[in-house]
């Protein structure tokens, strides 16, 4: 069980062409689909994009309890693979194709119910995802291993979405764009969930444990292993930085460097260096381990945000290239994080005897879902304080100086100071038992 043959862990990793389109695309488009497109203002879009994930932080330990407790001839998580992410793809082409009823308002509130249904199909989909390394193996080098390939397609996932998804609504153009897209993006997450699905059909399990069964238990669960408290808490603070980089890209490029055609190069530049640097922190963790490769991490990102803030007196291609800085650092963010997860589950599961994968990752994604949806809200709080002016899908609107400045700060500066601030919890001490 400790060597995966290239079969699982190509399988496995395909799972994140559906976690990476809908962690991306709606954090990039839905702010600006709602208040470019269906006039919504910034401080409602922000809320609005915000409230159907704060549910998911609720819901998803309860997702994670159920598939812990599922038994069958697919296993417990498999069947979520499948299921969750055919929901999701579908629900997700129904997110942009709204309507169009004129009202702003009833064009949002179908927006914000679609999308509570989409992040609840999400979450069947990617709480079993994220517990399945933690029994796919035992070894520690091979679970790295295994997350390493993950966050490789991730980074494939995410420079196709992310590049292709708004270039996709702007060669079609208005609201026909964004349904176009949606259901371009909706493909993507079918094509994970059936690659993770058949990809993982042959792999062993480690034998079934008993589960905690109840919300008291859970919280118990949770309190009584502090490295994965520590961990998760450094990880969702990020996730906010994270999440506010996201949704201010479309802004970044449209209204900083005043040409929307630089989002794709952002993104590609954001994304494409983790293809590159991948191998790099697989071998930082067998050297130096995976705690010093998420500390080294965290300053390469911010160190790539903060030239960021220079993007109205620098080059537009010299922006591009810190943000390649901050996609280095962004890499390690996601693998070391992702690696460090599943020792830990492992070690609590063998302390109490007791199956702790669904269950920790269930809080995991309902951290980094808040998180990431955090993100999006506090972007759109910032640009109502800079006086953003919103507009329709055939308007253009002039934003005022203290717009283009809360842009820059909400791409740049928010994401950095989020960022850095995990640091104090990523001491070595925290996660010895």
């Amino acid at each position: 069980m400790d060597r995966l043959p290239v079969r699982t862990r190509f399988g496995y990793a395909l799972g994140s062409l559906s976690t990476g389109a809908f962690g991306t695309v709606p954090g990039l488009l839905l702010l600006p689909y709602l208040t470019d497109t269906l006039a919504v203002s910034a401080s409602v879009a922000g809320l609005l994009v915000l409230l159907p994930k704060a549910w998911d932080v609720f819901f998803n330990p309860v997702a994670g309890r159920i598939s812990d407790r599922t038994k069958g001839r697919l296993g417990a998580r498999r069947p979520y693979l499948i299921f969750g992410g055919i929901g999701l793809a579908i629900t997700f082409a129904a997110l942009f194709a709204g309507p169009d009823t004129g009202s702003a308002t009833v064009d949002a509130l179908y927006v914000a119910f679609v999308f509570l249904v989409c992040a609840t199909a999400f979450a069947f989909f990617q709480v079993p995802y994220n517990a399945l390394p933690a029994e796919l193996t035992t070894s520690p080098t091979e679970r790295t291993r295994l997350t390493a390939w993950r966050i490789a397609v991730l980074a494939i996932a995410i420079l196709i979405s992310g590049a292709g998804a708004p270039a996709v609504r702007d060669a079609v153009g208005g609201l026909a764009g964004y349904r176009v897209m949606g259901i371009a993006v909706g493909v993507l997450i079918l094509v994970g969930a059936v690659g993770v699905f058949f990809g993982t059909a042959r792999t062993r399990v480690a034998p079934p444990l008993p589960s905690v069964a109840s919300w008291r238990e859970t919280v118990t669960a949770v309190r009584a292993c502090r490295p994965f408290r520590v961990l998760l808490t450094a990880f969702v603070i990020q996730a906010v930085g994270i999440g506010t980089l996201l949704a201010g890209v479309d802004y970044l490029a449209r209204v900083a460097l005043e040409d929307k055609a630089w989002q794709p190069l952002l993104f590609a530049a954001f994304v494409g260096p983790a293809l590159l640097v991948m191998p790099v922190c697989q071998r930082v963790a067998d050297r130096h381990g995976k705690l010093f490769g998420y500390i080294v991490a965290t300053f390469v990102f911010a160190v790539g945000l903060l030239g960021v803030l220079f993007a109205r007196v620098l080059p537009p291609v010299v922006i591009v290239l810190f943000v390649a800085v901050a996609g280095i650092g962004y890499a390690g963010l996601q693998v070391f994080p992702l690696s460090l997860l599943p020792d830990v589950i492992s070690a609590e599961e063998g302390r109490t005897g007791q199956v702790r994968a669904g269950v920790f990752a269930g809080v995991w994604t309902a951290g980094e879902t808040l998180g990431l949806a955090l993100g999006p809200g506090l972007y759109g709080l910032i640009l109502a304080i800079g006086g953003y002016v919103s507009s329709s899908a055939d308007e253009v609107a002039t934003q005022p100086a203290s717009a283009v400045t809360a842009v820059v700060v909400g791409v740049a500066l928010v994401p950095a100071v989020f960022t850095l601030a995990a640091l104090p919890l990523l001491r070595r001490k925290e996660f010895q038992s």
